[in-house]
């Protein structure tokens, strides 16, 4: 089929060519030699054709020889790659040391001797031969092809020669010209659209689907139907603590061709995975984790070759995709089945299951299950879910007893169905489920399983160590905007949360240490409200002396313990909150440590915030486990501040110092980590070992030491172990070695963590260790990998792939090459209403835009927001222009919001003469003129001269709303009218809906049948709408003259685009 390019037709000679090859050549003569997947380009329209010539002489052409047309299926569309390859001139085609050259029959340009080709009547091109396209801007693409070769009669060529066309050699000219008629009614039709296919095509295709004509259809029409995922299943099983999920996923290739099957999930960063396996025609295919350096060499042509990259990505800040793909042969299935385990922590009190899903469509049969087994007994059980609807919460079956609970969500096709029509699924997002357990012993649980046991510690009922802490901030000219603005914000909060017998201090950095006061002071009220008005003048300027401020730290609390000014029985911290590479004083980094090392001495704790991408968060997590603390990553994003104040939180309330957890010495060996220097709040000191199985248990002696508040702690007691069989009689099979795998689990763990810090050879003999544990295991640990062989296809076997585990150092390098993985996590998109009134759904990651204008009579009011879980709402009254004139279109504008927030308590009431803030039954009246900041915890508001309000709701939304002022200067008259833009609407849940809130979790769409750039197709949310292309005005930016932004505009008040009918927004009331 031929395709116009840019508005044209082939020449006509060519389309003679082409609709002779449809008529007259009968499809029992094709001969099917080679077809492949499809081409890398991702522009060529639908059935475009390469025309491969023999070599044009002065000579007759070579009798019977075969001529060869090539057909590309490409896999995607988009605009950047057709602006700078409009025009396809030539293609070369390489298959072993001959290079063979065509030329592209849509164009005007003729045929001459250099777009000839020479073969030998005994070469055929092979499937996997090199394809260049070039491009007739100079640009050249690599690809694979499809191609078909087809034997036609001498005569056909028997007339061209040189650089002349060719033409139909006696052919009358009324034939030509009834050809041509057809052409005229045939081609417009038929060369409209892209074709799009997200599966591969077969490898062997029936000849008359080759040469048919295809038509155009939405996108995966042809072949996404045709997969089908049946079942996907994440199980989850935690036996006191330790949980072992197994995902497994089933899919369905329905058609008539061997297609590829994509197999994508999310984990959790600290988990190791431990199998899988893909199983298809009774065959079973297991990966197999070997030590990384081996399986790097072992396959270093699929290294080299870059098919080993990818298994395995960073995925926001806590999870990681495991991600490939593998040819299933036509009406056949396959399942893939992902195990992985790990040690949930304990923090601020709960437990954390974390399920990720993103199904992408509705399966047959979808379930996430939780079974958790704790002999402690569980004190309580929440599941909660990003896309959890109030339509699907009651599908959340929650079973509960003493010691065992099971949560089971298996909504059906239907109940997954984003509506009654749509093909889209609501099930995206995170399945979270939090749990305790009892706490009746200060000497803890333990568990002892098949020769090793577990010792969980955390006694209820303690009294918090005050604490002495100096906070060392950063504020070189690299923190200036939004990161010094949120750091002032947190630290105003974590002092508020300071205890009244916790001393402070503040330090602030550049190339110049500045304390706020010479000594560290009490966290009196007074102390504190100073503090914070200290922090709210922070300022960035200078370079990064990070050297200098901590041992200014380390000087003040040592100085005031010399002094013996603070309370004997209190912990010394230090928390370093810096987002760059020291650049002045002492810059390198080993020299920083040894210093800072040598200071501290082992006398206090340093805690490290590494602020976005440019610090070296290897040097920090170094730094600070050699002083007893931690580091911790904080990411670039709208929720920094919450990001440090959890932090804080964290670390804020110590119970115990130095604590040692001490067993018999003979009868364990292989014991993990059993001094910690600190217990936090709502944390778990765990500790496991093996233990000698030729000895008697019955009096396992458990003593643990510690430093309290007041006095030191001392328990110690004979381990009670639970008898497993009588405590869960019907479920025994489940837990085989768990206590094993998890001594095994925490030990590498530790090992890892280990082998950064020491002298060298100490680290190769702990990463020797940890690697031999890893193996032995089978876990993919940043010392192993997972080779992974995929299923032959038809072309033979595949070059095995490698999964690796990432380090959060590689993390970081992924999130700098890549952008931040706060952004890849949470993808904005705006969404707002502006003008007449025209809302705009902007889509960033996709560089697109959606726009539709709602028309209504003037005093309606609609729901342009509405968030149930978070009790976020925004409404909008319409009002008309203020002169109608008569035979014209009536333009209306939004011209009062109600905005409210039911769980902060907040109402804002705005209008084209004034805004009104509602807060604890109080009314304040803001006029447009006047220059206004209001802030408290929950809310920051913010009212500018150029007549635009921005308001911050915490833990919700931040949007602006614009006065603007329309003016006509013939009739001397002006309109005042309101646009709302939603800035940042991540932290609202997956029910938020309304006419703007339904598209805050972005839309899919796709735009096929492009007629002169303006008109086409849109297939979105199951329906086939007509859309425009328009400009809209974005004044988020450029509040005086905003900036124009291409969408594409659908008609008739949105319908087909937004849920519904536009009349099912309507509300009796503004709030």
């Amino acid at each position: 089929m031929f395709s116009t390019i840019n508005g044209e037709l082939p020449c006509l000679d060519c389309v003679f060519f082409y609709i002779w090859l449809e008529l007259f050549v009968p499809h029992t003569s094709l001969k099917w030699y080679q077809s492949f997947s499809s081409l890398v380009c991702r522009k060529l329209t639908h059935g475009s054709a390469l025309l491969l010539l023999p070599n044009s002489t002065n000579t007759a052409i070579y009798t019977g020889f075969p001529c060869c047309i090539i057909k590309f299926h490409c896999l995607g569309f988009k605009s950047t790659h057709l602006k700078s390859c409009i025009e396809w001139t030539s293609l070369d085609l390489t298959s072993g040391d001959e290079t063979f050259h065509a030329f592209f029959i849509p164009s005007r340009t003729t045929f001459s001797g250099k777009h000839s080709l020479t073969v030998t009547d005994s070469h055929r091109v092979r499937s996997r031969d090199r394809l260049l396209v070039k491009c007739g801007r100079g640009k050249a693409l690599m690809g694979r092809l499809s191609l078909t070769c087809l034997e036609f009669p001498q005569q056909l060529f028997s007339a061209m020669r040189g650089d002349q066309p060719f033409y139909f050699a006696g052919m009358p000219v009324c034939w030509r010209l009834l050809l041509l008629v057809c052409v005229c009614i045939v081609l417009p039709a038929q060369g409209q659209g892209a074709l799009v296919v997200s599966h591969r095509d077969a490898l062997v295709e029936e000849t008359n689907q080759a040469v048919g004509t295809r038509s155009i259809q939405k996108r995966g029409a042809n072949m996404e139907n045709m997969i089908e995922v049946h079942s996907f299943q994440v199980s989850c099983a935690v036996t006191s603590r330790f949980a072992h999920t197994v995902m497994t996923s089933k899919a369905l290739n329905k058609a008539n061709a061997s297609q590829e099957i994509f197999f994508e999930v999310e984990l959790p960063k600290t988990a190791f995975i431990t199998n899988f396996t893909i199983e298809t025609n009774g065959h079973v295919y297991v990966g197999v984790v070997k030590e990384k350096e081996k399986a790097k060499k072992e396959y270093e042509k699929a290294v080299s070759s870059g098919k080993t990259a990818g298994l395995v990505k960073a995925s926001g800040r806590q999870m990681e995709t495991f991600s490939m793909s593998v040819n299933i042969a036509a009406q056949s299935n396959v399942i893939f089945v992902l195990t992985y385990e790990e040690l949930l922590l304990r923090k601020l009190g709960q437990y954390e299951i974390l399920t990720r899903v993103k199904p992408k469509q509705p399966v047959k049969e979808f379930q996430i299950s939780v079974n958790i087994f704790e002999p402690q007994g569980i004190a309580f059980v929440e599941a909660t879910g990003t896309f959890l609807t109030n339509q699907l919460l009651p599908l959340v079956d929650k079973t509960v007893t003493d010691t065992k609970a099971l949560i089971t969500f298996s909504p059906t096709l239907e109940q997954q169905r984003k509506c009654p029509t749509c093909e889209g699924t609501k099930i995206e997002g995170d399945f979270v489920v939090k749990y305790d357990i009892k706490r009746e012993e200060n000497l803890g649980e333990i568990q002892i399983v098949n020769g090793y046991f577990v010792h969980f510690f955390a006694p209820p009922d303690l009294l918090r160590v005050p604490k002495n802490v100096i906070f060392v901030v950063d504020r070189s000219g690299s923190m200036s905007g939004q990161k010094i603005k949120q750091t002032r914000e947190a630290l105003a909060a974590i002092l508020k949360d300071l205890h009244e017998d916790d001393h402070f201090a503040l330090i602030q950095f550049d190339s110049d240490i500045i304390t706020w006061k010479d000594s560290v002071v009490k966290a009196t009220k007074g102390n504190v409200t100073d503090a914070i008005a200290y922090v709210q003048k922070l300022k960035d300027r200078g370079a990064t002396n990070i050297n200098a401020a901590l041992l200014k730290a380390v000087e003040m609390l040592m100085k005031e313990r010399q002094y013996k000014r603070l309370p004997e029985r209190s912990v010394d911290m230090i928390i370093l909150l810096t987002d760059g590479m020291p650049n002045h004083g002492v810059s390198n980094l080993q020299a920083i440590q040894a210093n800072v090392r040598s200071a501290i001495d082992g006398k206090m704790s340093l805690f490290c915030l590494g602020f976005g991408n440019d610090v070296d968060y290897s040097f920090l997590d170094v730094m600070s486990k050699e002083n007893k603390g931690l580091a911790r990553r904080i990411f670039e994003a709208s929720d920094a501040a919450l990001q440090l104040q959890g932090f804080y939180e964290e670390v804020a309330s110590p119970l115990l110092l130095e604590v040692d957890l001490r067993y018999p010495d003979n009868t364990v060996d292989f014991l993990t980590k059993n001094h910690h220097s600190h217990l936090f709040n709502g944390s778990e000191i765990v500790v496991a070992g093996r233990l000698d199985d030729s000895r008697h248990f019955d009096n396992f002696l458990v003593e643990v030491f510690a430093q309290g508040p007041e006095a030191d702690f001392q328990v110690q007691g004979k381990a009670k172990v639970a008898d497993w069989d009588v405590v869960y009689p019907e479920d025994k099979y489940i837990f085989g070695d768990f206590t094993e795998r998890l001594w095994a689990y925490l030990t590498i763990q530790q090992l890892l963590e280990k082998s950064r810090i020491g002298g060298q050879e100490e680290k190769d003999r702990i990463t020797a260790e940890a690697l031999n544990m890893s193996l032995r295991y089978n876990f993919v640990t940043p010392l192993t990998s997972m080779v992974v062989t995929k299923p032959e296809t038809e072309d033979g076997p595949d070059s095995p792939l490698i999964a690796d585990k990432l380090t959060e150092e590689q993390r970081q390098r992924a999130e700098r090459h890549h952008g931040s993985s706060a952004q890849a996590a949470q993808p904005r998109h705006h969404s707002n209403v502006d003008g007449d009134p025209h809302f705009m759904i902007e889509l960033p990651d996709r560089d697109d835009a959606l726009c539709f204008n709602i028309n209504d009579k003037p005093g309606t009011i609609f729901n342009l927001v509405r968030d149930p879980k978070t009790g976020f709402v925004v409404n909008g009254e319409i009002i008309e222009k203020k002169k109608f004139v008569e035979d014209q279109k009536m333009n209306t504008y939004f011209g009062r919001l109600g905005i409210s927030h039911k769980t902060l308590g907040v109402k804002l009431e705005v209008n084209t003469q004034d805004i009104s803030v509602f807060r604890g039954g109080k009314q304040v009246k803001l006029p447009w003129s006047q220059l206004t900041s209001l802030k408290d915890t929950s809310m920051d508001l913010q009212l500018t001269k150029n007549c635009s309000l921005t308001v911050t709701l915490r833990h919700s939304i931040k949007f602006m709303v614009i006065r603007h002022t329309k003016v006509w200067k013939r009739r001397h008259d002006q309109q005042h009218y309101l646009g709302f833009y939603t800035l940042d609407s991540h932290h609202l849940s997956n029910s938020v809906h309304g006419l703007l809130g339904q598209f805050y979790h972005g839309v899919e769409f796709e735009v096929t049948d492009l007629q002169q750039k303006t008109d086409a197709t849109m297939y979105v949310k199951g329906q086939t709408l007509n859309v425009t292309r328009h400009w809209q005005k974005d004044f988020s930016k450029d509040v005086m003259n905003g900036e124009n932004i291409p969408c594409w505009f659908v008609g008739n008040d949105g319908a087909g685009l937004i849920d519904g009918r536009a009349s099912d927004y309507i509300v009796p009331d503004i709030f």
